[in-house]
């Protein structure tokens, strides 16, 4: 019998992360495109910034036939976070500049670019990137590559990075507490032999 879980965290209901999710508002909209093998991943950071975050949008598939209309909104301006050649690095929003509408793709690397490769309006943005970051609080996973991040991580980044000096900290609360609780399951001696540098 599966345990109860939260409707909103989908945490089960003994570990529920309500209480640490941020209501956060933001001049900067999120659209999270979500692959649908990460749905049930048992950190699912896209999910719990979409819900610290008023003005982000989760949306779970490969192909987004309407991603056109939903790149087309009013008083916004769409770019890709992906890393690339022609990637520009964020910073600071100037006083009169439009705000992003911030696409970020939720996936491993191959499925995110698999997401690129099936939606040729989300290939078409123009792509920012993060430039130099702090290295991941992720320790259950080892990087594929230096500076890589987890979705939330990435997220809670750019927006400190356009909004200063608003910080988006708080978003990271129930992540950190995910990762915990998982180190706490395993057992410390098992977390140091497994994950530790």
């Amino acid at each position: 019998m599966p345990r109860p879980t939260c409707s909103r965290c989908q945490r089960p209901l003994s570990h529920c992360l309500c209480p640490l999710i941020p209501n956060l508002d933001s001049r900067t909209r999120l659209l999270i495109l979500q692959h649908p093998s990460e749905v049930g991943h048992a950190l699912n950071t896209a999910r719990l910034a979409a819900l610290g975050l008023r003005n982000a949008e989760l949306r779970v598939g490969e192909v987004f036939d309407d991603l056109p209309q939903s790149l087309a909104q009013p008083g916004y301006r769409a770019c890709l976070l992906f890393p690339g050649d022609e990637a520009v690095a964020l910073s600071a929003y100037a006083p009169d500049e439009k705000p992003l509408l911030l696409v970020v793709p939720d996936g491993t690397w191959r499925k995110a670019r698999k997401l690129l490769h099936l939606n040729p309006s989300l290939a078409a943005l123009p792509r920012v990137s993060l430039g130099a970051v702090a290295p991941s609080r992720y320790r259950l996973r080892r990087a594929p590559e230096e500076g890589a991040l987890s979705t939330i991580e990435a997220i809670v980044t750019a927006l400190d990075m356009l909004e200063a000096p608003q910080g988006f900290e708080a978003l990271l609360r129930p992540f950190d507490a995910l990762i915990e609780g998982q180190i706490a399951a395993m057992g410390e001696e098992v977390f140091i032999r497994n994950h530790r540098r």
